[in-house]
């Protein structure tokens, strides 16, 4: 049997937003003193709660962090959320997932009001039963929260881990995105298109790595994937 429930994430998912993100924190950077020319260096903040990506990757204390994230925050809702790009053949992937019956929601680390802006503006947000996000405060951060939520609202959350496995699929291109999937006893499906490190994916235990839209459609819908993978 096919998935009957994919919960994708957002960011190097279904859409390329490199741009949106490395520039808004290049400019809060900036507020810090600190020049990073270089937005291939700035990857890494794509996909994890910036204010761990801000502490880790440039060393600003919470406080620091905290207020790193507000003057990103004043680019990049005006400006960066929109710097972006919808990965090619997503429509056509969702469309397909709804007429086969799957249910599809987006569980993303991002907050949700930018989540809702995204999709809307890509015209993709009617494929999905449920959108999940964080909160602008910071509530509910973490992947396994938003995962643990998504479960909720699509009412499967008391679902049996076995059946969980065989059934609900999380969907994302960083270690994050995995993890979460793992936490709540998910497949967990990697796509390589996105942000991921070299070998990222495969060490974080995916079940199955897409390298295209098209491959990554065919591993959701495909009644063999489960027993190819030996899950």
């Amino acid at each position: 049997m096919m998935f009957q429930y994919c919960l994708f994430d957002l960011d190097g998912t279904l859409t390329d937003p490199k741009e949106g993100i490395t520039r808004s924190v290049q400019y809060a950077l900036k507020y810090f003193g600190i020049e990073e020319p270089d937005l291939d260096k700035l990857e890494p903040f794509i996909g994890p709660p910036l204010k761990d990506s801000f502490m880790e990757f440039y060393g600003l204390s919470e406080e620091q962090a905290l207020k790193a994230v507000e003057v990103y925050r004043e680019r990049f809702a005006p400006i960066g959320v929109l710097e972006n790009k919808m990965i090619p053949g997503t429509e056509r992937m969702l469309r397909h997932a709804r007429q086969k019956g799957i249910h599809l929601a987006v569980a993303s680390s991002k907050p949700l009001v930018f989540v809702r802006q995204i999709l809307q503006h890509f015209q993709i947000e009617e494929y999905f039963e449920v959108v999940v996000g964080s909160e602008l405060d910071g509530t509910r951060g973490s992947k396994e929260e938003v995962v643990e939520e998504a479960l909720r609202q699509l009412g499967i959350l008391e679902m049996k881990i076995a059946d969980r496995k065989k059934r609900c699929a999380m969907i994302g291109d960083r270690k994050f995105d995995i993890h979460g999937a793992k936490a709540h006893g998910l497949t967990g499906i990697g796509v390589s298109f996105g942000y991921a490190g070299e070998g990222e994916l495969k060490e974080a235990g995916a079940d199955g790595v897409a390298d295209t839209m098209e491959q990554l459609e065919r591993m959701l819908m495909a009644d063999g994937f489960l027993e190819e993978n030996e899950l």
